[in-house]
């Protein structure tokens, strides 16, 4: 049996708690966390333990508005690995990419980028879906992948769209940061023009990320060991589907295990390469449907499908319906 995933907590956020009134001993005493977390040089913390971090955080602190000085502050203040390997990037896209790929080291979060012609839309993940994020957490993340913008751009970037389950309050201090009002809605969504997406950062400096970036495969290596396989196996397909490359055999390469050894470590989950494969394309033809205006034939070739005509087959067997008709009931409006 695998060990729980676990996560870093960094000790910066202990100064920019204390700035905002916070103090870290009563945080970590009403989470059960020993009281010398933050005198160890890493402190990792399973799902469970980083929510109710932030849970207790959040009972902690009489203003609401501390997120945003929170997330605003956690660009800047303290050195991070991933996040400033995200500063180094080109523009908006390629560093939201690369927080996509790295974030899981920093918290239970995965991230889903969508480019297309007119968006760039990012959203929030967790990790664990049986347990819902503190509020708290999720205000300080929205606030920080903002800001990183702004910071990296060097422009007053406001998002076209901020949607969230549970809007934070008040409401106005929320819609004087982000530009507009944060909408109701069952993702956690942040949708920047296309425009935005593609402005170059200031503090772009390619030498630096490939400097850090085989720090960060080595560390996101030591984190997937740790999950099921089939996890792993999904997140190899995310990245070679695109290609049209995404084979039992690429995939094995990609993971570095033999063709066999992969399909017998997916046999003892009580899975297989192919289950893991259409899920994944499941997955993301559904997301594309419902948060994108491309085209069913585009959506076919992300997936990997050489002819539109396989895939429309393939989701009508997953889903008793056709790309049309499911774009047609949950498409948002633009």
């Amino acid at each position: 049996m695998s060990r729980p995933h676990t996560f870093v907590v960094d000790p910066g956020l202990r100064n920019l708690l204390s700035e905002v009134g916070v103090q870290i001993s009563g945080v970590l005493r009403r989470a059960g966390l020993p009281a010398d977390t933050f005198a160890q040089p890493t402190a990792w913390l399973t799902t469970t333990q980083y929510f109710g971090f932030w849970r207790s955080i959040g009972h902690e602190i009489d203003d609401p508005t501390v997120p945003i000085c929170l997330g605003s502050s956690i660009c800047t203040q303290e050195f991070n690995v991933p996040i400033f390997a995200a500063l180094c990037s080109r523009d908006l896209n390629t560093g939201l990419r690369r927080l996509g790929r790295y974030k899981k080291l920093m918290c239970p979060m995965a991230l889903r980028v969508v480019e297309n012609e007119a968006t760039t839309t990012l959203e929030i993940e967790w990790l664990d879906k049986a347990e819902a994020p503190p509020p708290i957490l999720v205000a300080v993340d929205l606030v920080f992948f903002v800001q990183l913008a702004r910071l990296a751009t060097g422009a007053p970037i406001r998002p076209l769209a901020v949607t969230t389950p549970v809007p934070p309050e008040p409401e106005e201090a929320y819609t004087e940061f982000f530009g507009r009002r944060v909408e109701p809605g069952p993702r956690h969504l942040l949708t920047f023009s296309a425009e935005d997406g593609a402005r170059p950062f200031v503090t772009a400096d390619e030498a630096m990320w490939q400097f850090f970036e085989p720090e960060l495969r080595q560390r996101l290596s030591e984190l997937d060991r740790t999950a099921p396989f089939a996890e792993r196996v999904r997140a190899a397909l995310l990245e070679l589907l695109p290609s049209g490359d995404a084979t039992l055999q690429a995939v094995a390469q990609r993971l570095a295990v033999s063709s066999r050894t992969l399909q017998r470590r997916l046999q003892a989950e009580g899975s297989s390469f192919r289950r893991v494969l259409d899920a994944t394309r499941e997955e993301l033809a559904r997301y594309y449907l419902t948060h994108s205006h491309v085209s069913g034939a585009e959506i076919a070739f992300l997936l990997g499908y050489e002819d539109p005509n396989s895939f429309y087959r393939a989701f009508q067997g997953w889903t008793g319906e056709t790309p049309e008709q499911a774009r047609t009931t949950e498409l948002p409006v633009a």
